[in-house]
């Protein structure tokens, strides 16, 4: 698993200079670094804005009642509907691509506890048999991640859920309009603090209808950002972080939860060469802080094999079997020193 201290010095000043710094880079340059991506940013979204997913109408979906075991069935049902009224509207409008993914959406078989295709879709689909769930496990995504790009977010939930087995559930929970990897969001805690009020009510409901089923946060990159937000409303056993750029929070500790905070990130994500520092600079903050596989923030580390930031689902993989762990309750798989004196799964 990629650490933190590989290869940086320990933080403090430099010895030549005497700036302050964070690992490898001093803070001025961390400060130029994380305004130069701001402004990167800010250019770029303007000439990609005519694709954006929010563009694309759709009608307000049926309400439904408290979420409930009992009435699973009549939820995915109505969903559906939901789903198909959404499609139609899409073609309507022209959008094909849209209105296929819909329809891929509304296959039997497919289960979804919501939907709304407003503002570029918000959605919670089940995998496993949620009704006699023992263990329950909430993926919150990170960038990019919307209606038109939900495949990774889906075969990941997929993925896990047929590690985990039966009596198990996955959600994938795309319950906020998350941030495009190329914006100005993408550096900033809004999205995240918009997205908090809306898990904290799911998992609510998710306790209230299956208190007896251990529950667990799965959080991916930006969406690490919102579980930290989140930590200290949640009734939770576990919360995930892997592919991290930061919380937003100096340690674990500060997250103020009762649950089993981890963190893992892959040996091959770019993720690592994020500045972790957080500039409060007029109007904005910028970054998140404190890198949550390092010794500073302690969490529990996991192993998370050599692959890159959108590998940690994939079948197979190290990542995968170790969150499963997680999720199960049990103690991920430490790495055992191979052959040639370096660590493998």
């Amino acid at each position: 698993m990629a650490s933190s201290t590989h290869g940086q010095q320990p933080h403090g000043r430099h010895p030549r200079t005497g700036r302050l710094r964070i690992g490898r880079l001093p803070i001025g340059r961390l400060r130029r670094t994380l305004i130069a991506l701001l402004v990167a940013a800010s250019v770029a979204v303007p000439l990609s804005g005519a694709a954006r997913p929010a563009a694309v109408p759709a009608p307000a979906p049926a309400a439904l009642g408290p979420l409930a075991a009992a009435g699973l069935d009549a939820r995915y049902a109505a969903n559906r509907g939901n789903i198909l009224a959404a499609e139609r509207t899409a073609d309507d409008y022209g959008n094909r691509r849209r209105a296929q993914a819909l329809d891929a959406m509304a296959e039997p078989g497919r289960n979804f506890l919501s939907f709304d295709g407003r503002d570029g879709g918000r959605t919670a689909e089940v995998f496993g048999d949620l009704a006699h769930a023992e263990r329950i496990a909430v993926l919150v995504p990170g960038s990019d991640t919307s209606l038109d790009q939900y495949a990774r977010l889906r075969n990941g939930a997929l993925a896990l859920s047929q590690q985990l087995g039966p009596r198990a559930a996955v959600i994938a929970w795309m319950g906020y309009e998350t941030p495009a990897t190329v914006s100005p969001e993408i550096l900033t805690p809004g999205r995240a603090d918009d997205a908090v009020p809306e898990l904290t009510s799911f998992v609510r409901e998710l306790r209230s209808a299956w208190p007896a089923a251990r529950t667990s946060l799965l959080c991916h990159s930006y969406g690490s950002v919102v579980c930290a937000k989140a930590a200290s409303r949640v009734d939770v056993a576990d919360i995930v972080l892997y592919g991290s750029p930061g919380t937003g929070f100096d340690t674990a500790a500060a997250l103020h939860t009762r649950a089993t905070v981890w963190a893992g990130r892959g040996g091959a994500d770019w993720i690592a060469d994020v500045p972790h520092v957080r500039l409060q600079l007029p109007f904005v903050k910028l970054g998140f802080g404190t890198d949550p596989v390092s010794r500073h923030f302690g969490a529990r580390l996991f192993d998370a094999g050599p692959g890159g930031h959108s590998d940690y689902l994939t079948p197979g993989s190290v990542p995968l079997k170790n969150i499963a762990r997680i999720v199960d309750g049990q103690s991920p798989i430490a790495p055992s020193p191979s052959p040639l004196g370096g660590r493998h799964a």
